[in-house]
């Protein structure tokens, strides 16, 4: 069984691929740091596609307000990551 680090790690790299195809960027200009709203300017919409990724690939309810609230990147990975029970 994965590490939760690992996990994460993997969790954010898919965050990050799949924000790259949102926002139009390169996924190395993204990392945990990495704000939604503040670096991307994401709407309702792109939070909303990249929880319905992270639902489809680890089988859990994502709950959006709880994504609201978290800033970063990193921040979503680490809530996903305790999700799958990590």
């Amino acid at each position: 069984r994965e590490s939760s680090m690992e996990l994460q790690d993997e969790i954010l790299e898919m965050i990050i691929d799949k924000a790259a195809q949102i926002f139009k960027k390169a996924p190395a200009e993204l990392n945990a740091d990495t704000h939604f709203v503040n670096d991307l300017k994401a709407k309702s919409v792109n939070v909303v596609q990249i929880i319905t990724m992270l639902e489809a690939e680890y089988d859990v309810q994502v709950n959006y307000m709880q994504v609201k609230r978290k800033e970063t990147m990193g921040e979503v990975a680490e809530y996903v990551a305790e999700l799958c029970g990590g």
